[in-house]
């Protein structure tokens, strides 16, 4: 089994849209949401949820009102304000447990709480894994590893050879979670100052978690210019370049539709490309095994 995540510095820069395009060219794939802050691979590969799965990302504080002598200490300790009249405000509370460690009669403990949810459903090219973490919720992190293992396990019991990976923007925890363990980085920039400062941040990640790193240039002919530097830069420091995409109404066109790009207009140019980009990945994936 092979496992591929495509990455991007920032948001915005066409990777949902892309994985929706990769697993429509692919046929038999997992595929997961691993954005759980904000996903939206969903609306272009319409899922059939098959299981719910609870997560309880994190603890808040609980108060027995019939042990609670109304001292008013947790109130006072709490730097968050998260208490008031021996109310907790779930939104506030940090889980920090200090009012646990003031309150003379133990009248308070830290309970896990209901951070969201995780899903395992059934799509037209096979089956995906993907979350929704609640407003205002933390430990996405922990919930991306939660929805790679349910990939995992599905993919081996069904025997699938291939997940794809939409991962969350940046190079924090959550995308850390979702490169852990992967054989190939996709990273997905446009040919801009900002676009060619986050590929390097993301190199570097993958760098340092020795993963193979892949690059895609979407929108290439909006700058020829900066397309040409990020060419010269990756193949400076022997990064492989597996594709560009050119910019086109069309992708726009198929996203009001409802549906991938490769799908939508399956003979345009914005499509051959991504069919390319998709040849190209998978040949250095089976050079790297």
């Amino acid at each position: 089994m092979k496992q591929i995540t495509v990455l991007s510095g920032k948001g915005g820069t066409g990777k949902t849209t892309l994985v929706a395009s990769l697993a429509a060219l692919t046929k038999r794939i997992v595929v997961t949401d691993c954005d759980v802050d904000a996903p939206n691979l969903h609306l272009l590969l319409k899922p059939e949820v098959i299981q719910t799965q609870d997560f309880g990302g994190s603890n808040k504080a609980v108060i027995d009102e019939i042990k609670c002598i109304k001292c008013g200490k947790c109130e006072e300790s709490c730097r968050f304000d998260a208490i008031k009249d021996v109310i907790v405000d779930l939104v506030l509370c940090e889980s920090c447990g200090v009012c646990t460690y003031v309150c003379p009669v133990e009248a308070i403990r830290l309970k896990e709480n209901l951070s969201g949810h995780a899903f395992i459903s059934k799509i037209v090219y096979g089956l995906m894994s993907h979350a929704r973490l609640n407003p205002g919720e933390e430990n996405s992190g922990k919930l991306v590893t939660l929805v790679r293992q349910n990939a995992r396990k599905i993919a081996e019991k069904e025997d699938y050879e291939l997940i794809l990976n939409d991962g969350p923007p940046g190079i924090g925890c959550p995308v850390i979670a979702s490169i852990s363990g992967v054989d190939a980085g996709l990273i997905v920039i446009e040919p801009t100052l900002s676009g060619i400062h986050d590929m390097e941040r993301v190199l570097s990640l993958l760098k340092h978690f020795q993963v193979l790193p892949l690059v895609c240039i979407n929108k290439y002919d909006i700058d020829q210019e900066n397309t040409r530097r990020i060419s010269e830069f990756c193949k400076s420091n022997s990064v492989e370049m597996v594709g560009k995409v050119p910019f086109d109404s069309l992708v726009t066109k198929a996203m009001v539709a409802g549906k991938s790009v490769v799908e939508y207009c399956s003979k345009s140019t914005v499509s051959k490309s991504i069919e390319e980009l998709w040849k190209q990945t998978l040949e250095h994936l089976k050079k790297k095994s």
